[in-house]
């Protein structure tokens, strides 16, 4: 699952109940603060991919699409994960015109689809996955980007390792 760059892991997703496995495992090393990326194509999996993470964090209740919302809240009892869906924004101010800066705090995790439709406005990601559609399947390349990304994806390739 993981390749030699401790930066990095990626591999193939067979089905749905794949990618959402991907997202329980990674819910296990989550930190409070944390801002994931996911970048994909229309039907890549990406709200599949949240509805694991989710799963995984404990949550049992109707995980939505935010498209016309643009952001679905989640509060946990460790944290709140907000998920934005910014496929809708013509201009990047419209993350400053919505207040969403103000969802990002160290008890949240930030889960952003399609964020480079708020180009240059969202900080720096933690975290950025990759889905890309793969035959029946898909491809995921999860990727880290700060100190806090990377301890992520250590503590997530350690888990999935000794799964």
């Amino acid at each position: 699952m993981a390749t030699d760059d401790t930066s990095v892991s990626a591999g193939y997703l067979a089905d749905e109940a794949a990618t959402l496995q991907l997202g329980s495992q990674l819910a296990s090393a989550l930190l409070g603060g944390l801002q994931l990326q996911l970048d994909g194509d229309l039907g890549a999996g990406k709200t599949t991919f949240t509805r694991g993470l989710l799963q995984g964090l404990g949550y049992s209740g109707r995980v939505k699409s935010p498209t016309y919302t643009l952001v679905e809240s989640y509060p946990l009892p460790a944290l709140t994960l907000h998920h934005f869906d910014l496929y809708r924004f013509n201009d990047p101010e419209e993350w400053y015109d919505a207040g969403f800066a103000d969802y990002f705090a160290d008890d949240t995790v930030c889960v952003i689809e399609w964020p480079d439709k708020a180009a240059g406005v969202l900080p720096a990601p933690d975290l950025v996955l990759k889905l890309s559609v793969d035959g029946d399947g898909r491809s995921y390349r999860l990727h880290a980007h700060s100190e806090t990304g990377h301890l992520c994806l250590k503590h997530f390739m350690t888990h999935c390792a000794a799964s």
